[in-house]
């Protein structure tokens, strides 16, 4: 008799942990979903046209996905001050260093980053699970739409810039403005609208010149 209870506690036991198993299979599976979807939207249809480069591609999803991974499995696990502290104090000694990596670059990091945060622990309390993924895509999206205004030319043009160096060093004076930068637009064949002298060295009679122009 004993047995026999034992057999059917045992059975509800292992019946009750697949259906939990499952759903949390289920949860994570429409999240990483829809992380997914958004960085390959962000990656391939805004960054790359724009930039061109396809050496960070892998950057940009590792990344993404190791940190939906680490945020959904932390978010469903009890944690101590301790360990919550300690976690921290791991994370802020990694540094992610490298000089080829330009502002934008690490922008577009920052936004895969965030996304995987907000997709694994973004919820609505007591919303049934279709709302929470319908309210994550909105999110997601409105993230993709403003990258996408704020990069094209639709709310604003686009200014570029380019350093560049330059020999005539007797034009770099405040007076002779206008005629530095008529000579910069005929050598260069850009249509310059400002500039900006970085560094000036005499031994070599050079200037380092950063110039702004509209995309």
């Amino acid at each position: 008799m004993i047995l026999t209870v034992l057999q059917v506690v045992d059975e509800t036991v292992t019946v009750t942990g697949m259906e939990a198993m499952m759903k949390v299979t289920s949860k994570i599976g429409a999240r990483l979903l829809i992380d997914l979807a958004s960085v390959f939207v962000l990656v391939r249809f805004i960054y790359y046209p724009i930039y061109k480069h396809r050496e960070l591609f892998f950057t940009f999803f590792i990344f993404n996905l190791i940190i939906f991974l680490i945020s959904f499995l932390l978010n469903k696990v009890d944690l101590s001050m301790g360990a919550a502290f300690g976690l921290f104090a791991v994370f802020s000694m990694l540094r992610y260093r490298t000089e080829d990596i330009s502002i934008k670059d690490m922008t577009y990091l920052f936004l895969t980053i965030a996304i995987g945060l907000v997709c694994a622990v973004t919820k609505i309390k007591d919303a049934p699970d279709s709302l929470e993924y319908l309210f994550l895509g909105g999110i997601t999206f409105v993230i993709l739409i403003i990258t996408y205004l704020l990069e094209s030319n639709a709310l604003m043009k686009k200014e570029m810039a380019k350093l560049i160096i330059y020999e005539n060093i007797e034009l770099i004076q405040s007076e002779s403005k206008e005629a530095l930068m008529a000579d910069i637009k005929k050598r260069t064949g850009i249509n310059i609208h400002r500039i900006s002298i970085q560094k000036i060295d005499f031994l070599k009679d050079a200037a380092q010149i950063k110039i702004y122009y509209y995309e």
